[in-house]
Order: structure tokens, then C-alpha cells, then sequence
């Protein structure tokens, strides 16, 4: 809540891990207890998740930060219709350029906290940029 206090230890303690995510997941709402919303922000949310596997890809209408709390991550940025791999580690962040579409690959789990504006699009399918 804006204007509160966050404990993201405390915040993690109530999410649950999910293991081998796919890009289907975001087709159901298997596997979302491993995300919450900590606060609103803007025109979007403060959230964190706690899992390992493959998102679907994802865009969002306005320039989106993740940070890794924990474990590891490789982002996937798609430019020019070419994967462009991003790794990053516990303490390491990104900031999504707006409208880019992006995918994140976790062989071994993550906790990550987002800034993310809404709403946002996505796609199990490798979307088609042009560029």
C-alpha cells in the first residue's frame, strides 16, 4: 500500500514457488500464488514472484524495472526480431524499454521484484517486431 512500510522477506514468506513455469501459465491461473502485488504505482503495480522455467513474452505501455532479490535470470529482449540475452544475478537489475517485447528464461529459480506498468500483453508465440 502507498505510504506503507514493505518487508520484502515478509512479502516473500507469503508467496509460494512455482516450479517449471511455462509461457501457458499466463493462459490460466495455475501457479498464481507465486506472484503478488505489493503496492500500486503510477499506472501499474509493484509486484514480485518466486519461480523457475519460462514466461511467455510480455510487453508493457511504459518502461518496466526488474530486479533480482534472488537467484538468476536471463532476459530476453526482442529487438529487430532478434533475441538479445540479458543475464542478471541477486542484486542486478533492468530497466524493459517500454512497448519491447521480453521473455525471461530461470533454470534454477528467482525471486524478483518488478515495477511494471499496465496493462500488459502477452504471448506464448515469439511475437513478430519489425524494425
Amino acid at each position: 500500500m502507498k505510504g506503507t512500510r514493505i518487508n520484502l522477506t515478509h512479502a516473500f514468506e507469503k508467496v509460494s514457488f512455482l516450479q517449471g513455469r511455462t509461457p501457458e501459465h499466463a493462459l490460466s491461473n495455475e501457479g498464481e500464488e507465486a506472484f503478488a502485488t505489493l503496492s500500486p504505482y503510477r499506472d501499474g503495480g509493484v509486484f514480485i514472484a518466486y519461480y523457475d522455467g519460462k514466461s511467455e513474452w510480455e510487453r508493457h505501455p511504459g518502461d518496466e524495472l526488474v530486479q533480482i532479490i534472488e537467484g538468476q535470470t536471463t532476459v530476453f529482449l526482442l529487438e529487430n526480431g532478434e533475441e538479445r540475452p540479458v543475464s542478471l544475478s541477486a542484486g542486478e537489475m533492468i530497466v524493459v524499454p517500454e512497448m519491447v517485447w521480453h521473455r525471461f528464461d530461470t533454470p534454477n529459480g528467482v525471486k524478483v521484484l518488478t515495477i511494471t506498468p499496465q496493462p500488459t500483453e502477452h504471448s506464448i508465440e515469439t511475437p513478430v517486431t519489425y524494425g
